[in-house]
């Protein structure tokens, strides 16, 4: 059976990072959703902060150095992937940005994508829509319905709700993955009998 390789790009600044710690548990919920069909999996998780100096240099002569090209490749290899991006002036941040400026506008070209955003309030969560979901719509990628937002607050008595959204977006997902088709009901299927819509009436 063929394994499936899941990229994850996280731009958080500090180590450790509640971006991270999103994009991580996201990751676990795509495997656990892949491991419930059968389906192997292998994450490679990406800092992009650990890159930042190659990114900058790949932004000024327009060659990837040191250990970028690998990452890139990492990204453009991946069936799927899985980006988290901190919440900087109401967007992503400028770090986030830069790796997808270098990366190939083709790599992510109809392959799906979990979007994910942290930050310091509930405010922000529209960052999804109205910053991430543009981006990845000009790279061709195919954004999960459901995208991911984390603030403060979610980590601590609202965990349980954040844990919801985290394995709705990781089955949505894993069903792009597998192409599969969304259930649809009939509401034709079983029609009320005649009788007993007389008899209520």
């Amino acid at each position: 059976m063929t394994e499936r390789k899941i990229a994850v790009v996280t731009a958080g600044l500090t180590t450790p990072s509640s971006s991270r710690l999103l994009a991580d548990q996201l990751a676990t919920a795509v495997q656990d959703e892949l491991s419930g069909r059968g389906i192997t999996s292998y994450v490679e998780t990406i800092e992009v902060r650990d890159h930042a100096h190659d990114l900058t240099n790949n932004l000024l002569t327009g060659f990837p150095t040191g250990s970028l090209q690998t990452v890139l490749d990492t990204v453009t290899s991946a069936d799927a992937s899985i980006v988290v991006s901190p919440t900087f002036s109401a967007s992503y941040s400028g770090l986030f940005k830069m790796f997808f400026d270098v990366l190939d506008d083709q790599a992510l070209a109809g392959k799906p994508v979990l979007l994910g955003a942290t930050g310091g309030t509930e405010r922000h969560s529209l960052v999804l829509d109205y910053a991430l979901r543009p981006l990845f719509a000009y790279l061709k990628a195919l954004p999960t319905p459901t995208g991911v937002y984390a603030a403060s607050t979610d980590w601590g008595p609202n965990a349980a709700k954040l844990r919801t959204r985290i394995t709705q977006a990781a089955t949505e997902l894993v069903a792009a993955l597998q192409h599969d088709a969304p259930t649809r009901t009939d509401p034709y299927e079983n029609p009320t009998p005649f009788e007993d819509l007389l008899n209520n009436g």
